[in-house]
């Protein structure tokens, strides 16, 4: 089973600033789509941000854009989530994906969750005022 090893999240205040980051199993790193979600109690997963590894193309979804940045660590294959001005609307149970080994990047990555076949467990991220 793939295992897609997560960490950062955690209490942060509002306005505030957010570190989270991805490990990613090497065979899986390389020319794939790999995508920061969150999710909020009852509602659906949705995308944050994107990254296509062979070219570093990203995707900042539009909730949080201007406040986020995706980035990655060839060396250490992982993927890396940064937010700032950090809102009570942010707090959610964050989730790191990667695309399918068979996957075939046709100019840009999946935004929804489904085009998504690797989860890690998720980390929670609360937002205290």
């Amino acid at each position: 089973q793939v295992q897609l090893v997560e960490s950062g999240g955690g209490s942060v205040e509002t306005g505030g600033s957010l570190t989270l980051s991805c490990g990613v199993p090497e065979y899986l790193y390389r020319r794939n789509c790999v995508g920061w979600f969150r999710q909020r109690p009852g509602g659906a997963r949705e995308g944050v941000a994107l990254i296509y590894t062979a070219s570093e193309t990203t995707t900042i979804f539009g909730s949080v854009k201007g406040r986020c940045t995706i980035s990655q660590d060839n060396a250490n294959k992982t993927v890396t989530l940064r937010m700032n001005n950090v809102k009570p609307d942010d707090a959610a149970t964050f989730y790191c994906a990667v695309t399918s080994r068979s996957f075939s990047y046709r100019g840009s990555c999946p935004t929804q969750a489904a085009g998504y076949e690797h989860w890690g467990r998720g980390t929670q991220v609360t937002v205290s005022s």
